[in-house]
Order: structure tokens, then C-alpha cells, then sequence
């Protein structure tokens, strides 16, 4: 085992003792209670199969078969989320042939941050994911389960889902993938025609008839955002069955690992003798595992978020330098867009989860020895990729070397030495930036600021011309409590224009870029935020900010004791609190933890 990973998974535990142990101890409490339809009255029992045949009544009346929740984030809007509509009737008939019961629990919300992006409502967004993980907890309450599967792929879904799956840490859970949507254009070209548009050198017409392109049937979007970067996460910590992450959907592969994994969490509930709750699978080795995951892949900054969120659900406490120091460890073995030109398509392909597991384990870089909801309870059999032969789903071993070493190479020559995540600090706060997509020479800027409140101003300001030299655009106001954190991904073609023109340009901001951080090098994620008097707050237009994120430093070149004394500017951005549904968020606007403590407001009772 590296010895960086032995160090931060020994801090990771040392600092996570009496929260681990007092969340374990009301799990032990849980499952102590038995099967948790047994302690139902009669009158409530007989509410909660209600629908159920005569057969499956007295099988859960006698607690002699074990009753799977389903946990839904089916929706026909998202593309990703799609093929669940017919996922449930699959598993029931599956989970019935295996000897059990399944009831659909309960849907939570799944909204689409590529629909909302740039728009009021996409700051419902981040809290979006609490909300999901209050959802899956009222869908489970009914006590009437022995385990769970969760329906979900994209950006706040599965995080949220894996939160509320962990408060109901004392059932075993698997995570049931729909896989990415085939390749349309190529990502590459697809930006291009973003950037020919922000320069208006293409219309709107041209601009619809791209996307459409990109994004032109059911399944995942194909770049390495969020929602891939999910599904490499959750396989990663063993809660997928191996290889399923990328399979597309509607394929018959597709479908039999959905009915496998129906069939798979009924082998691990207390009725049986290998008993596995989502408490004991999602332990600290578990939450390294997906870090990992995440340097290796150059996968989203969304999870520098979500993971301390979902690892905190666990009694798992770890911050920003848990990333960073892994980061300085961690190679980087894959070249998916914005890494790269290849999509998640041409990743899997290549070898994909197998191949990226096996040589991960090979050279000490990730945690073996956990529990899983495979077969085994390692990782070794991670490194399998499903097939079909003759119909029936086996697992065989995946190739032993890259099948494509333009998008997965080996530790012995990566894309680059670290993973490219790092912690930013100075007198303007602490963030983070993921550089795995910028180039070097782009990774250090010096440059007088330019200050924003609203990113519409921003995009109005490059219409006018004004940008049109060496800045760092300063965008304030953006953190969870200011308006909910929204991803900033509008200002992507804008800035990316100015850096082709030549011009050293960056972003810093207290809001978020996220999955598709790309070539424009930038701070997100600072804190303190600006609503809370944040030094990003004192910044004023011309004042010289150096950004070196090879080194992590983002410093204001101005006398100390000078910035000190000035006084942040209030919020010039007026309007984003209402509308759209924003008003009915504002008390999570106000006690929304800052971003390094997950930017949630879950943890208030512990």
C-alpha cells in the first residue's frame, strides 16, 4: 500500500473515531431490532401490503422472505433517468424469482443541471441533493423493508440517494445504474460550436442543432461530469455490481445486470447467513476508495462537495486536504472529456472500471480489502467485466493492459503524476481547482480582477468588449447561503474564447464550475463565502490576484493591512431569492454549512 494512502486513511480514522463510532452504534441499535416489518402493529402491516398477492402477504406477515424497497429517480425528462420507467417491473419479477418481495418505496426528485444551467431554477440545484435525501428517507421509513435498491446516475441524485441510503445504514442497498446514452458529436466539436456562438460567428439555430446532437437519446450525457464521475464513485466503493457502470441502456446486458443486481441484495439482508448493511460497506477504506477514484479519473469537482456530505452521512469525517494530499499520490490514468477528447463510451471501450481497478490495486493505489456487494467482498473482483453468453450474465476477467492508451494508460506512464485536484489558499480564502484539463502553461495567472456579482454581468461585460484583455474575472456571491451555489458553466465558452485569443484570463468565485471544469484555469468552492463577509468580498476591480494552482496559492497583491481594513462590499445582485420556487429555499440558503463541510444542512442533529 502507498504509504500516502496508509497516512491519509490512518488520519481519515483517527479524526472520524466518535463519529463513526456513535453512528455505527445507532446501526448495531437498528439491526438489533430484527426484521423491521416484525415490530409493525397489524393494522399498519396490513396498510403496507395492502397491494401485495395472497402468497406475498403471508411470506411478509412470517417474515420468511425478505421485502426490497425501491427507491426511484425515474423521470422522462432527464435522458439519464429514462430507462428506470421500466426498471421496477424487472426487479419485482426478479426478486420474486429469487425467493423475495419488492414494493416500489418511493421517487425522489431528479432534476437536470444541463436544463437548468445558466437559468433561476438551477439554484434549487445543490440543494436539490438534500431534498433527495430526505425523500429516500421518507420512502424507507414505513419500516417495512429488509433492503434496498437505488435507481439513480446523475449530478445531486446519487449523492443524495447514497445520504439517505446511509441513515438507513442497517439495510444492505445496491446501486442499480442505466448506463450512458450511445455517442453523438464529438465533444470537442460540440464545444467549438459553443464558443462560434458566444462569438457569434453561429446562431441559435446552428447552436440547437449541435446540442441536440450531443445529447440525442436516453442515457447519460457521455462527457465525464458529475453523473459519470457518480457511477465511477459508487462501483469504486463496491455498492455497483462490477462492471455495470458504463453498460448503455436498453441493451440486453443492460437489463440482466439490472435483474442481477435485484437478485444480488437479497443474499445480503439479516434473514440470510452473509449479512451486509450499507453501514458496514461505506466505511473510511470505502470513502478513500471513491477520492481515488476521482484523482485518477480527473472526475468532478462537485464531489470535493458531495463526498464529505455522503462520507459525513457515514460518521466519517474528511476535509479538502484528504483530497489534496492523495492528489500529490494519485496519477492520472484516464483522458475523458474535458480531460481529453474520448467520451465515457470510448473510456469503457478501453477497458474501463475493470481496467482502472485492476491497476490501481496493482501498484498499492486503492483499498482491496473492503466489503462490497459482489460476490466476494474485495475489490479483486472488480477488475471482471460482465458478459452475455448464450443469454445467461457471467463475469470473466477484462483486459490486462489498455486497450486504447490514448484514454487509459498505467500507473507506469500516466497523463500526468498527480491527479490534478488541489486546495487552494491565501488571503482570499480557501478553495479548490482541478487543473487535469488545463493546460500548463495556463495554470498560472497573474492578472488585475475584474469584480462580478451575477454571471449574467459577466457574459453582458464579453459582449461589450471589456474583457478583452489579460483578467481574472471575480465572481462573488455565489456561495450555498448567498443563492444556493449554482454551477457556473455559462461563463465555460466565454472565458475559453478570451484564453484562445491569447489572453491570460482565470476565474475565482465561491460558487462552483463542477464536472465539466475545463481549460480555463480557476478557485471555486471559497470560503469564507461572500454573503459572510468573505475576502472575496473586498476585492475591487484592478487590484492584481496571482493564481498558482500548481502551488494552491490565490493571493490579492494588495498591502495586508490595507484589505484588512476595508469593508466587503454589499450584494449588487438583486432577484435570486424568489421565483422558480427559490423562495421556498431559504432557510437552507441560511444554514447551509460552508462547502467544505458539504454545503448542506443535514448535520444538525447528530
Amino acid at each position: 500500500m502507498h504509504p500516502v494512502l496508509e497516512k491519509v486513511t490512518a488520519d481519515v480514522v483517527e479524526r472520524s473515531r466518535e463519529s463513526r463510532a456513535a453512528y455505527l452504534a445507532r446501526i448495531d441499535a437498528a439491526i438489533a431490532n430484527g426484521p423491521q416489518r416484525t415490530n409493525l402493529p397489524c393494522a399498519n402491516l396490513a396498510h403496507g401490503f395492502a397491494v401485495c398477492s395472497a402468497v406475498e402477504k403471508d411470506a411478509l406477515s412470517h417474515a420468511v422472505k425478505a421485502n426490497v424497497g425501491i427507491i426511484s429517480a425515474y423521470n422522462d425528462m432527464l435522458s439519464a433517468h429514462e430507462p428506470y420507467q421500466h426498471y421496477p417491473e424487472l426487479i419485482k419479477q426478479a426478486v420474486r424469482e429469487a425467493g423475495g418481495v419488492a414494493q416500489f418505496a418511493g421517487g425522489v426528485p431528479a432534476m437536470c443541471d444541463g436544463v437548468t444551467q445558466g437559468m433561476p431554477g438551477m439554484e434549487l440545484s445543490l440543494f436539490s441533493r438534500d431534498v433527495i435525501a430526505l425523500s429516500t428517507a421518507i420512502g424507507l421509513s414505513h419500516n417495512m423493508f429488509d433492503a434496498a435498491l437505488y435507481l439513480g446516475v446523475c449530478d445531486k441524485i446519487v449523492p443524495g440517494l447514497l445520504i439517505g441510503a446511509l441513515s438507513f445504514g442497517h439495510l444492505p442497498a445496491v446501486f442499480v445504474p442505466a448506463g450512458p446514452m450511445t455517442t453523438g458529436i464529438s465533444n470537442k466539436e460540440k464545444s467549438r460550436t459553443r464558443q462560434k456562438f458566444a462569438e457569434g460567428k453561429v446562431g441559435e439555430k446552428e447552436l440547437l442543432e449541435s446540442e441536440s446532437k450531443a445529447y440525442h437519446s436516453p442515457g447519460t450525457c457521455t462527457f465525464y461530469g458529475t453523473a459519470n464521475s457518480n457511477q465511477m464513485m459508487v462501483e469504486i466503493m463496491g455498492l455497483h455490481l462490477p462492471g455495470s457502470s458504463f453498460v448503455n441502456p436498453y441493451t440486453p446486458l443492460r437489463d440482466e445486470l439490472t435483474k442481477a443486481a435485484a437478485k444480488q441484495v437479497l443474499k445480503f439482508t439479516a434473514l440470510g447467513d452473509d449479512f451486509r448493511p450499507i453501514a458496514h460497506v461505506v466505511n473510511e477504506k470505502a470513502i478513500i476508495n471513491a477520492i481515488i477514484g476521482l484523482l485518477a479519473t480527473g472526475g468532478s469537482t462537485n464531489h470535493t462537495i458531495h463526498l464529505i456530505a455522503i462520507a459525513r452521512a457515514a460518521g466519517i469525517i474528511i476535509n479538502w486536504d484528504d483530497f489534496d494530499n492523495l492528489s500529490k499520490a494519485i496519477p492520472l490514468l484516464t483522458k475523458i472529456y474535458p480531460n481529453g477528447p474520448a467520451d465515457v463510451n470510448q473510456f469503457q471501450a478501453a477497458g474501463g472500471m475493470g481496467l482502472l481497478i485492476q491497476e490501481l490495486l496493482e501498484h498499492g493505489l486503492l483499498h482491496g480489502d473492503i466489503l462490497t456487494i459482489g460476490d466476494q467482498r474485495g475489490m479483486a473482483q472488480y477488475s471482471q467485466v460482465p458478459t452475455l453468453n448464450d443469454g445467461r450474465l457471467s463475469w470473466e476477467a477484462g483486459p490486462a493492459v489498455s486497450l486504447d492508451p490514448d484514454v487509459i494508460s498505467s500507473v507506469e506512464h500516466p497523463f500526468a503524476a498527480g491527479g490534478g485536484l488541489h486546495v487552494m489558499h491565501g488571503n482570499l480564502g480557501r478553495g479548490v481547482s482541478k487543473i487535469s484539463a488545463v493546460a500548463e502553461k495556463h495554470q498560472v495567472v497573474t492578472a488585475p480582477a475584474m469584480v462580478f456579482d451575477d454571471q449574467l454581468d459577466v457574459v453582458a461585460a464579453f459582449k461589450r468588449g471589456e474583457l478583452e484583455k489579460d483578467v481574472i474575472v471575480v465572481l462573488r456571491f455565489q456561495g450555498p447561503k448567498a443563492n444556493g451555489m449554482p454551477e457556473l458553466h455559462k461563463l465555460t465558452p466565454v472565458l475559453g474564447v478570451l484564453q484562445d485569443r491569447g489572453f491570460h484570463v482565470a476565474l475565482v468565485t465561491d460558487g462552483r464550475m463542477s464536472g465539466a471544469s475545463g481549460k480555463v484555469p480557476s478557485a471555486i468552492h471559497m470560503w469564507p463565502e461572500c454573503i459572510d463577509g468573505g475576502p472575496l468580498a473586498k476585492v475591487r476591480d484592478g487590484d492584481i490576484i496571482a493564481l498558482n494552482t500548481q502551488t494552491g496559492e490565490v493571493n490579492v497583491q494588495v498591502d495586508q493591512a490595507e484589505f484588512d481594513a476595508r469593508v466587503p462590499t454589499p450584494n449588487s445582485a438583486t432577484g435570486h431569492h424568489f421565483g422558480m420556487g427559490r423562495e421556498l429555499f431559504g432557510a437552507m440558503r441560511a444554514n447551509a454549512s460552508t462547502s467544505e463541510t458539504g454545503a448542506t444542512n443535514l448535520f444538525f442533529v447528530d
